[in-house]
């Protein structure tokens, strides 16, 4: 997934502090438990604005994961968490990322969450050393910018979005598609390879800019003789866009990928204009997950809410840097995380989590949700419906 663009005043980058980039552990390098040191982990992501939903899912997910390590016991170390909040806007996200670089005792970050925002922290990151591994970020281009302590433990919307494109063609058995992006670094990257895809496909792509109003390309799908329309954005903007399409008299069928993958989305389009949306995501539901039913029961006892979207990537992501932070002799520094990292080998609760040399992870599966009687269900994997 995942950029955000807000019509926000960038906030000034800040720069220095690079000094400290080398560092890790608190600055006293005690925690008053035992003797062990003390190291952040840190998420940023979205934690206000129009989507940030998406970016709560996360956050509590890094929450339970650290709370789960200090109370299992067996830690050389004790850990701390934090966030930094950059609403999942590109202008926002280097000085995001530059609060949490500033910190010392932060050794590794859980993010960032959407594309665009990732794509300007990553320089920052990788200028100070210090790992981020996202649960969300899957524009293509992310792993061959050069990024050289970025990983992400989703595929990226190569895979989606050809997938998306199979299941359009397959499983919808779409004649005539509209294709709508977003204009977002995730969702232009999105289209981009959901086009490509569709080869000689007959569909129509038209690029439209976030906005309160979608009622006059509502009309042009509503009129085109599309029977699916696919909106490669968020599902802030999906509802406006739903409500609208329904009251243009579109009779098509609704897709969009990860980015709406969210129960925001019924609650804002309303449960009867959301019913019947497909909805593309390279993750799967933990609550119906069997492999994520402790995971579930213990993010449910302590948040009082079931996990959303990439909440299981966020805590399979936070406790393979976990994992990877255990098997380092001596203290702590962003260096020996970053090796640590590449060289991990964890069994997640989604998927093995294991790096490929340029950050990707290995194994890609996408999953087809849709809006059942106002609940997101989840249908099975393209693979498995477009048979």
């Amino acid at each position: 997934m995942l950029d955000r663009r807000l019509l926000r005043l960038a906030v000034p980058l800040a720069v220095g502090a690079l000094a400290l980039t080398a560092c890790g552990g608190s600055s006293d390098g005690e925690s008053g438990d035992g003797g062990k040191k003390t190291y952040t982990l840190a998420y940023q992501g979205p934690l206000s604005g129009d989507n940030a939903q998406l970016g709560i899912n996360m956050d509590n997910a890094v929450q339970l994961a650290v709370e789960q390590a200090n109370k299992k016991g067996d830690l050389p170390f004790t850990l701390k968490f934090a966030n930094s909040d950059d609403v999942g806007d590109p202008a926002q996200g280097p000085t995001a990322a530059q609060k949490l670089i500033d910190d010392a005792s932060v050794v590794a970050v859980v993010g960032p969450a959407f594309s665009g925002a990732t794509k300007a922290s990553e320089p920052l990151f990788s200028e100070a050393n210090l790992v981020s591994v996202s649960p969300s970020a899957t524009n293509p281009n992310l792993t061959s910018q050069g990024f050289k302590t970025f990983f992400r433990v989703v595929p990226p919307d190569d895979a989606q979005g050809a997938e998306a494109a199979a299941y359009m063609l397959k499983g919808l058995k779409a004649t005539n598609i509209y294709l709508v992006d977003d204009k977002s670094e995730y969702g232009v990257g999105l289209a981009d390879v959901i086009g490509k895809s569709l080869g000689s496909a007959k569909f129509k792509r038209e690029g439209i800019p976030i906005t309160k109003d979608y009622s006059t390309i509502a009309q042009k799908v509503s009129s085109s003789g599309a029977d699916v329309m696919y909106y490669s954005g968020y599902y802030a903007e999906l509802a406006l866009f739903t409500k609208a399409l329904k009251a243009a008299g579109y009779k098509g069928a609704i897709a969009s990928g990860d980015g709406a993958n969210d129960d925001q989305l019924i609650t804002q389009a309303g449960a009867a204009a959301a019913e019947g949306i497909y909805l593309t995501c390279p993750c799967n539901d933990a609550n119906v997950d069997p492999n994520a039913t402790e995971f579930t029961a213990a993010y449910k006892a302590k948040f009082n809410t079931n996990p959303g979207t990439y909440s299981p990537e966020a805590y399979d992501a936070a406790n393979a840097i976990i994992q990877a932070m255990k098997g380092i002799d001596g203290d702590i520094t962003r260096e020996k995380v970053v090796a640590a990292v590449k060289a991990i080998d964890y069994k997640g609760i989604t998927k093995q989590i294991k790096f490929e040399p340029n950050g990707e992870v290995a194994g890609k599966v996408i999953f087809v949700y849709q809006v059942k009687a106002g609940k997101r269900a989840i249908l099975g994997t393209t693979g498995e419906l477009t048979k």
